[in-house]
């Protein structure tokens, strides 16, 4: 399983437009060669680089595989509570002067839809997804204040 984004290359800078410095808008994400069955997908965004430790900024599911993307500024089916204490996606935003952070943005294809409620928290979510994971697409991007 492959995941991409048109708005930044792997290990390349993510542009502020996606960022708190800028519209803060979800970056466009495509996947394909997603296990035929799969049922549902989740989507997981952190930055372990941040200084209180990996920090969550996404937490998604409910994808439909066969959609096959998610558009810029999309709001997934089912989002969670990410470390802002917030519902839903929101940027990097590294200390100014903490130098470049990392972002992974990982896609799990999954044999069984997540039964969690809008809103859970990232632990509930990998719980629910943690005997259900067929393959596992991963895209890193960076940024710095």
């Amino acid at each position: 399983m492959e995941l991409s984004s048109s708005a930044f290359a792997p290990g390349l800078p993510i542009p502020r437009r996606h960022c708190c410095e800028g519209e803060d808008f979800s970056p466009p994400l495509e996947w394909r060669a997603v296990p035929e069955d799969a049922v549902s997908l989740a989507l997981i965004v952190d930055d372990p680089d941040a200084p209180v430790g990996t920090f969550t900024h996404w937490l998604a599911w409910g994808i439909n595989p066969e959609d096959r993307r998610l558009a810029e500024g999309e709001r997934a089916p089912r989002e969670g509570r990410n470390d802002f204490r917030e519902v839903g996606y929101r940027g990097p935003c590294p200390p100014r002067g903490h130098g470049s952070h990392r972002y992974f943005f990982r896609l799990y294809a999954l044999a069984s839809e997540p039964a969690v409620p809008s809103g859970a928290s990232r632990r509930e979510l990998e719980r629910a997804i943690a005997d259900n994971v067929l393959a596992v697409a991963e895209l890193v991007g960076t940024y710095e204040r």
